[in-house]
């Protein structure tokens, strides 16, 4: 069975309410998403986290051509191939980007051969639902005495709905966010609660608002410092007694070992769809393993990303094991999402705050071609 085509579709959607976090503001959406066809008709689709316009080339005019007349079915080859093709000039950025995609469509397309969900393929699954945390809280362009508030009634919302975790932002301003730190321990007691400064912060701040964190129990510190600076998270962690998070930036089991080294990471949370893809996600998480840290994807884009989170987490073994089992959390963006939300015929199933793994083959969801050609501004086709 050989690769005969791969088709590219830039996706895009304007946001009635644009929504902010530390380092700016989002207006619209946009993610590219590829669809790979066998020579005997059966297909899979992936997703790209990035610029969707210049992953878009990267896959079409760079992996597409030199994989085309590849054996779908073997994976890690192609995998191996595209990255020994770009190893010179590319090993991360948009280019790791464009190869994450194209491995999520393999696998999803490995599935649908097979007649395996995608959670099977990766070893099985410990369990047949997927607790969610609510990612929300994000800023808006108001006043901060107006502003906060309605970020605490936004979480009372989702924990309205049956979630028991939740992710708010912070990185606004160390004023600010002290204030949304304890208002949200205050309204929510009982809920686990994260923060993600997505970068926000210099180690001094970072220090200042850990410390607010940890007197109010959240669960983890997400991103607290830039990722160019991978010597502070030791210094940072050293301060504090949560859990300090951080990956979704990074790529590929050797960027991924260099943050397991600095000694200050204690929960990996790659993206699949920009990582390397789940081939190169199940090493990291052996990589995390072998160093008792534990692995939870960050999610981000559509129902395709998501669903491949879902079977990561679905057959992951939390770190060390213990007879009452350790949650990990899904994340779960409650922020507009069209391109999530009215994309899909068939999608992930999520009440009362959990998600329910897919059994059928490949990823599980299914792409409304019809309704994909609203939001799709550019597409490519290479054979």
């Amino acid at each position: 069975m050989k690769i005969e085509c791969i088709k590219t579709h830039h996706l895009r959607c304007h946001l009635e309410k644009p929504f902010g976090f530390s380092q700016w503001s989002y207006a619209q959406r946009n993610v590219l998403v590829i669809e790979i066809i066998t020579d005997t008709g059966i297909s899979g689709w992936g997703e790209c986290y990035g610029p969707a316009d210049v992953t878009q080339s990267a896959v079409s005019n760079f992996y597409a051509p030199r994989i085309i007349g590849s054996d779908a079915l073997a994976t890690n080859v192609i995998w191996q191939h595209m990255w020994r093709s770009s190893l010179d000039f590319a090993r991360g950025g948009i280019m790791m980007g464009a190869m994450s995609g194209i491995d999520m469509a393999l696998w999803d397309l490995k599935g649908k051969v097979l007649g395996l969900s995608v959670s099977e393929l990766m070893g099985g699954r410990y369990r047949d639902v997927v607790p969610c945390y609510a990612t929300g809280m994000y800023f808006q362009d108001l006043p901060e005495n107006e502003l906060l508030p309605l970020l605490v009634k936004e979480a009372k919302g989702y924990a309205n709905e049956g979630f028991a975790a939740m992710k708010i932002k912070v990185g606004k301003n160390p004023n600010f966010d002290e204030k949304l730190i304890i208002a949200m321990r205050e309204a929510l007691p009982s809920t686990q609660l994260m923060a993600d400064s997505n970068h926000a912060y210099d180690l001094p701040e970072a220090i200042k608002i850990g410390r607010v964190l940890d007197k109010q129990n959240y669960v983890w510190f997400e991103e607290p410092l830039s990722p160019e600076h991978g010597n502070l998270f030791k210094q940072l962690h050293e301060k504090l007694d949560l859990t300090i998070a951080t990956g979704e930036c990074e790529q590929t089991r050797f960027g991924f070992m260099k943050l397991i080294e600095s000694g200050g990471v204690s929960l990996l949370q790659p993206d699949l769809a920009y990582c390397g893809g789940p081939s190169e996600a199940l090493k990291i998480r052996t990589l995390a393993s072998a160093n008792g840290i534990n692995c939870i994807p960050h999610v981000w884009g559509t129902m395709l990303n998501f669903a491949a989170a879902t079977h990561f987490l679905a057959s992951a073994y939390h770190e060390p094991g213990r007879a009452e089992p350790k949650s990990l959390f899904l994340e779960y963006d409650r922020t507009e999402n069209p391109l999530r939300d009215e994309l899909y015929d068939i999608a992930i199933e999520v009440q009362n705050g959990s998600a329910r793994v897919p059994t059928t083959p490949g990823l599980g969801v299914k792409i409304d071609i019809q309704a994909m050609k609203q939001f799709d501004i550019n597409n490519t086709e290479t054979r």
